[in-house]
């Protein structure tokens, strides 16, 4: 498979290398599009207008003998430049991360991992956005194995299927395994929970009378349900939420229908 690999971490990050290296060892074909710094929290962000500088991943492609690109940009920059422009070829799949750091509930809104899967499944082509909790037991390395595997039995579904839409996961490693009765990681489909913080805004004050604001604060969840996805993290299970992008409310046009 032709996959390209992007992020929100930036093109340094060891979860983004941890998938290459699992691919490369896989013998996939593997490209690499990715922020040239961090960029999270920047969702499906695109800049327009803004001349966007494109810089080989000189020790990426050194490496592993792979295709690879720093973006000056958002993690969508990065991937809708390598589709558009860039790309000899479709790749197969698009995966983002792994990211530094769970994307839950409704934190997926605000996810660049995200952002960068979304721009693929855009593309009509089968995205993942993989994140890890910060606290995890679970190396880079551990997690982007098991992603593999995962990854290489859905496309092979995917192919024998009569589906032709491409699937859009966002995928989740818990902070410890929890275990099958054959000694290997759980998989747990679920929608994504609620997710709020408080004390979202830290203030700070300077000497000089300028104010600033950090974003911050402690985790209040309030949907964590047993089919959610912060359920199944929290429960030592890999969860994985099927998205769409599509946000049109079709209870609400049925109801103006009827009217």
């Amino acid at each position: 498979m032709r996959i390209l690999i992007s992020n929100d971490d930036g093109i340094q990050a060891k979860g983004l290398e941890a998938l290459v290296k699992a691919f490369c060892a896989r013998k996939h074909t593997v490209i690499v599009s990715a922020p040239a710094r961090q960029q999270s929290g920047m969702a499906h962000a695109l800049n327009v207008g803004r001349p966007l500088e494109l810089v080989r991943g000189e020790e990426l492609a050194a490496k592993y003998g792979i295709e690879a690109w720093a973006v000056d940009g958002t993690p969508t920059d990065s991937v809708k430049l390598y589709l558009e422009a860039l790309a000899e070829e479709k790749p197969d799949v698009v995966v983002s991360g792994i990211n530094h750091g769970a994307n839950l509930a409704t934190d997926i809104l605000y996810s660049g991992t995200v952002g960068a899967a979304m721009e693929g499944m855009l593309h009509d082509i089968a995205s993942f956005a993989v994140s890890m909790d910060v606290d995890s037991t679970i190396s880079y390395e551990e997690a982007a194995e098991e992603f593999a595997t995962i990854l290489e039995r859905v496309m092979t579904a995917q192919k024998a299927s009569d589906e032709p839409r491409p699937v859009f996961w966002n995928v989740n490693f818990p902070r410890a395994y929890m275990l099958g009765d054959d000694g290997r990681p759980q998989i747990v489909f679920g929608r994504q929970g609620k997710r709020d913080y408080h004390n979202a805004f830290q203030k700070q004050e300077r000497t000089d009378g300028r104010i600033f604001y950090t974003v911050a604060g402690e985790i209040f969840d309030t949907d964590k349900s047993e089919p959610t996805d912060i359920y199944a993290v929290e429960h030592g299970y890999i969860a994985v939420t099927p998205l769409m992008v599509d946000l049109t409310d079709y209870v609400a046009i049925e109801k103006l229908l009827d009217r």
